[in-house]
């Protein structure tokens, strides 16, 4: 392999390596770059026109995300990174699929084909920001991904003066239709196409063309069989023309363009002319390319390009344009996991042989943050791993030497499994471990003084028990085989247990003798409520309305006794008989929110009447966080546990896990991680720091459900989150073509527009970019407002094809180029 070049035949399985006879480069099978997939070749049929690489591919059918991580030559360097696909009908099925491409964390593009005779190929400079570059498929729903080609090629640090960039066309204006140029003439290896107008005429050359001439080193320029070739126009006095059309908006092309004087001219030829941006001149003085030497000319345009090259009221010649490259600019930053941590967490992934879904960065992006793992982030720096938990995980083995570049981890559970071996020395060094449990496995030795220490003093919580082998320090020659060591806090645990039960003991018998009075009062208070609206239950029918009382009834009677407002729903009375417990609410005529959504339910919400259930909640949910003497958060907040009364009015329910903040100043709370799948804060879920935004972040979810009409997660095998899903529509659709369809096109434009911005700013990764409920509140209610006033009429849809919103989750917007 030539240096600085990854070079990756994807599927291929019946040998390691080959060397490619057009260009010989070296390609070598991908095993050992991604995990799962299945190997097919394409089909006989497509594989004479394809290749040598083309010829096989690793599809991926199972799962959402499936990610190649590939060694860089060190953080900081820029690599020219290249991924191409050919479907040739590997599966059988002549059916074209359709899905994301990704790297790191970013959206790259989508892969979409002609035909399954095409190769789409995708490509970007990348300056790498760790020592690993992620390259990853999305199922989409449209179709298996699927991957031929990936290829690395190293470029100077400085190259192209964009740190990310992605190509949309790099031309040879006057190469033969068919041909490409690549490596070994480019020794870059970029791959050029030709490009030809039916108002052009080519010209050549088999002189060397000097690329010594130019004043800069940040381009590298085309290499000279590229520069031999030119376009001229036709008829001589026209201009060269081209217009780059964005699929996408608000995008920055930087347009890098060759010349060349390739004929040599007489005394009384001049060739000279202009360049035109978008109808502004380029240059400063008019351009003479030089003989047999190579300049270039570098614009910078946004959202589109106009280019026209225009020759000079003096030349006697037409402008002539070489070669073309033109590349949007893309932020493909990453936030990935600190480079230590990612080092120490893959020794341990190759040591264990751990599958999971451990693939591509192990902390970004948060939705496929890896099983078992929790992560802390800081806007200025990189994620880091606090949190490894393998508690039964079939590791085998010695503890792994990797989790010693831990160096922030606070959680760490390795029990349950078949580690040998010695307790090592380093994990005393992990200065931030709270928590070490490795008992139940088959380590032998000493525990190391430094770890007992920490134990003895409360710094660390561990607990080594269920090992035979494994002693304290002095205690493995004695012989009554205490050898098995119970958690170091297990004595004054046991005796203050004693003490506990007592105390519990004598409280019990004392409620006993209350029980029967409390009962009788309790019971007669809630009949007489419930006989007012003719509603009476027994025990049975409440255990199956509340799902045998699931929720904490004691928690949520306590919520319920300091919170009242008219979109919050009212307790009307409880059960207490002995060891049963319910809580009774008013009854909700027409059920849940999600029943309406998911077409549950013979009643067909307007998107009006919609929107007023969502202000309901909303300010159920701002009272809960600004209106009570301190604040309280939801922690479940979803459609299922919005209610829906008689008017079609919202009340926000189930406060089984509702927090009420210690202290009225505190901005978050450490607590158990709780909720419901789908509308769980990413941000709670790696920190266990519940905030009121976690709320916020939960209504998000809600309000592009009844936007669209989608679960928070598809039913679909791959369950994609309904915020990717928005995100993977808006690349190619516009925003009227999400709604929900049961609306049947019946509502305005503007106002869905306003709602999906509200959504996509309370799903914001980060919290403190997520808006308050009171903002919320207010943005709807104006949603709300210029809905009532102007009645609506079909006639004043707005829908324009350039509606659009900036999507946060995981991707952002790309451009494609349409060349004409």
């Amino acid at each position: 392999s030539f240096t600085g070049f990854v070079s990756i035949d994807c599927g291929l399985v019946d040998e390691p390596s080959y060397t490619d006879e057009t260009t010989d480069i070296s390609y070598s099978s991908d095993v050992n770059f991604t995990d799962g997939g299945v190997s097919y070749s394409v089909s006989s049929t497509y594989k004479p026109s394809l290749a040598r690489q083309f010829w096989n591919v690793r599809s991926f059918p199972d799962g959402t995300r499936h990610c190649y991580t590939l060694v860089s030559q060190g953080s900081g360097n820029k690599y020219l990174v290249r991924a191409r696909f050919a479907y040739g009908s590997y599966d059988g099925k002549e059916s074209l699929p359709e899905f994301d491409i990704y790297i790191g964390e970013k959206w790259w593009g989508s892969v979409v084909f002609e035909d399954a005779s095409s190769v789409v190929t995708k490509e970007i400079i990348y300056a790498a920001s760790s020592d690993y570059v992620h390259v990853c498929l999305f199922n989409t729903g449209k179709g298996t991904p699927f991957i031929s080609v990936l290829e690395v090629r190293v470029l100077n640090s400085d190259a192209y003066l964009v740190n990310y960039g992605e190509l949309l066309a790099r031309f040879d204006a006057g190469l033969q239709d068919g041909e490409i140029v690549r490596f070994p003439d480019d020794v870059y290896d970029r791959i050029w196409t030709p490009y030809n107008s039916t108002d052009w005429n080519q010209i050549d050359t088999l002189l060397t063309i000097d690329q010594g001439a130019t004043s800069f080193n940040f381009l590298p320029l085309p290499p000279s069989i590229v520069m031999g070739t030119a376009a001229i126009p036709a008829n001589v006095t026209d201009n060269i023309e081209l217009r780059f059309v964005p699929m996408y908006n608000s995008s920055t092309l930087y347009v890098y363009m060759f010349f060349a004087e390739i004929q040599k001219l007489e005394a009384n030829q001049t060739r000279e002319f202009n360049i035109f941006v978008n109808g502004n001149i380029l240059n400063i003085d008019p351009i003479n390319p030089p003989y047999l030497q190579s300049e270039y000319y570098m614009a910078i345009s946004v959202n589109s390009l106009e280019l026209s090259i225009n020759k000079t009221s003096r030349s006697t010649l037409p402008p002539l344009l070489n070669a073309i490259e033109i590349y949007t600019s893309r932020n493909f930053s990453q936030s990935e996991t600190n480079q230590k941590d990612a080092d120490g967490i893959r020794n341990v992934k190759s040591m264990y042989g751990i599958k999971r879904n451990w693939q591509g960065d192990p902390c970004t992006p948060l939705v496929y943050l890896w099983d078992g793992l929790n992560c802390s982030y800081a806007e200025s720096a990189s994620a880091k791993i606090v949190y490894l938990n393998l508690s039964s995980s079939g590791l085998i083995g010695n503890i792994a030497s990797g989790i010693s570049n831990l160096q922030y981890i606070e959680y760490l559970d390795l029990s349950n499994n078949n580690l040998t071996g010695a307790v090592p020395d380093f994990l005393h060094q992990l200065r931030f471990l709270r928590v070490l449990n490795l008992e139940n496995n088959q380590l032998s030795g000493t525990i190391p003084t430094q770890l007992i220490q920490l134990s003895q003093n409360g710094s660390l919580e561990s607990n080594f028990g269920g090992n035979p082998d494994l002693c304290t320090q002095g205690s493995c020659n004695n012989s009554n085989g205490n050898r098995v060591i119970v958690p170091l806090v297990a004595s004054l645990g046991g005796a203050f247990l004693i003490l506990i039960i007592a105390v519990i003991s004598f409280c019990i018998h004392k409620r006993r003798q209350l029980a029967l009075r409390r009962k009788q009062m309790a019971y007669s208070r809630i009949k007489e409520e419930l006989e007012s609206n003719k509603q009476e239950f027994t025990y049975a029918e409440v255990l199956t309305m509340t799902k045998n009382l699931e929720r904490v009834v004691k928690a949520e009677a306590k919520f319920v006794a300091v919170v009242h407002h008219k979109f919050l729903t009212s307790l009307i009375g409880y059960c207490d008989d002995g060891e049963k417990m319910a809580l009774i609410y008013e009854y909700m005529a027409n059920g849940d929110f999600s029943k309406h959504l998911s077409g549950k339910s013979k009643i067909i919400l307007s998107w009006n009447q919609r929107l007023q259930i969502a202000v309901d909640a909303a300010e159920g949910l701002e009272y809960l966080h600004h209106g009570c003497n301190a604040p309280i958060v939801h922690r479940d907040v979803k459609t299922q546990n919005i209610l829906v009364n008689e008017n079609l009015r919202g009340k926000l329910a189930d406060f089984g896990l509702s927090k009420i903040y210690p202290n009225e100043s505190d901005t978050h709370m450490v607590t158990v991680v709780a909720g419901t799948l789908g509308y769980l804060d990413p941000e709670y879920h790696r920190s266990n720091r519940l905030k009121a935004k976690s709320d916020v972040f939960s209504f998000g979810v809600v309000l592009l459900e009844i936007i669209t009409g989608q679960p928070a997660i598809t039913k679909s095998e791959e369950k994609i989150h309904i915020i990717q899903w928005v995100d993977s529509e808006l690349l190619e659709k516009e925003i009227k073509d999400i709604v929900d369809s049961r609306l049947q096109g019946e509502f305005d434009i503007d106002s869905v527009k306003k709602v999906l911005d509200i959504a996509m700013a309370c799903v914001a990764p980060i919290s403190i970019n997520r808006p308050t409920m009171s903002h919320v509140v207010h943005e709807l209610k104006q949603c709300l407002s210029n809905e009532i006033i102007p009645p609506f009429n079909s006639d004043n849809l707005k829908s324009s094809s350039n509606s659009s919103i900036t999507v946060s989750f995981d991707g952002i917007s790309g451009l494609s180029s349409l060349v004409r």
